[in-house]
């Protein structure tokens, strides 16, 4: 399998030389090769390669050659079809890394690569965002720096989202059926997939989930390991199994105010505990988003960093399903509405169906 390093350098080049230290340490004993800046991307085939997008922001975390590779993404939505991607970026700063990770995994999303569980390393200027990871396996901020790039290439190359005959679909929501655009675009895709995938969905609405309280971290790893929470409720009874059954997650979710509501939030928080001893790698995650007048980006990019990036879920090519309605109803009057839940619910059989 190839590995293709796509290494976007910083305009202060002063920047780059931690970030070509670290790609030449934890990349030697691998098979690769390196496209160096904007120029090569739009000659050098990469359809169907693991890609690995190397990118130094610099001192004020601003990188000209990276905006254009947001443009060639942003402006050509196929042009990763068949790629696996994950990404590295290296600050000088203890800021923009994981906001440019998130807006950098949702373009390439955007143009059909999927992106494994977890795939962003971020170094910040100090490093001190790896402190936690060098105590528990006995180096500096740099070890643990370079070890965390070097498992990413790792998982990059051996990551296969598995395909089943019927996939277990698991939808969670906190709207209502009778009046959400969200849910109604749900139900026309749910009937397209009935046939091929099992389907159980669980509704988080008036109370039934409470937020996490910050438990110590000794603890929620004492109860994470006995497949419990301090809380139990209903998270513990039956969303946690749920989500160890299914195959794939989709979050149904509506724009409140540029964020999610606070019942999913209150979802993915809880679902720390489990993730302490479960890790959802061959899990895939789907999304279908509307918002009433924008920003479904937004809520897109939250979903990775809380779902991809930090709980681990396979990101598919394509994860979100975007619509714009306000009124009851109107998304199911959208014109094409009908041609996308189709192409829609072919993305999610292509994905999960051997």
């Amino acid at each position: 399998m190839t590995l293709t390093v796509i290494k976007i350098t910083a305009d202060d080049h002063a920047d780059n030389e931690r970030l070509d230290r670290v790609l030449s340490s934890a990349l030697r004993d691998f098979d690769y090769r390196v496209i160096h800046g904007i120029d090569e991307i739009n000659t050098a085939p990469i359809g169907g390669n693991r890609l690995l997008f190397a990118i130094a922001l610099g001192k004020y975390g601003l990188n000209s050659a990276y905006s254009r590779l947001l443009y060639i993404l942003r402006s050509q939505p196929s042009c990763l079809e068949g790629c696996t991607s994950a990404i590295l970026i290296d600050g000088d700063s203890e800021l923009y890394t994981k906001s440019t990770g998130t807006e950098l995994a949702f373009a390439l999303n955007s143009a059909g690569s999927g992106l494994i569980g977890r795939p962003l390393v971020e170094g910040t200027g100090s490093l001190y965002n790896f402190r936690v990871q060098a105590k528990l396996i006995g180096v500096d901020c740099r070890g643990a720096y370079l070890a965390a790039v070097r498992d990413l290439v790792d998982r990059l190359l051996k990551t296969e989202l598995p395909k089943i005959e019927k996939p277990r679909i698991l939808a969670l929501h906190a709207s209502s059926h009778h009046t959400s655009n969200t849910m109604q675009l749900w139900e026309r895709l749910s009937e397209r997939l009935a046939g091929s995938c099992e389907i159980r969905e669980i509704g988080l609405r008036n109370g039934t989930i409470s937020d996490c309280s910050g438990c110590p971290y000794t603890m929620c790893i004492h109860f994470g390991e006995k497949g419990r929470c301090f809380y139990g409720g209903l998270m513990q009874e039956e969303i946690w199994p749920a989500v160890l059954e299914a195959n794939a997650l989709i979050m149904l979710c509506p724009n409140y105010n540029d964020a999610l509501s606070a019942n999913l939030t209150a979802f993915i928080n809880r679902l720390t505990g489990l993730f302490r001893q479960k890790r959802f790698y061959d899990k895939a995650l789907f999304s279908i988003i509307v918002s009433g007048y924008s920003g479904g980006d937004i809520l897109a990019r939250q979903l990775i960093s809380a779902l991809n990036m930090n709980k681990s879920f396979y990101l598919p090519p394509y994860f979100a399903l975007h619509q714009t309605a306000n009124d009851p109803g109107e998304a199911l009057r959208i014109p094409g509405i009908e041609e996308a839940l189709d192409n829609f619910a072919k993305n999610i059989r292509h994905t999960l169906i051997c």
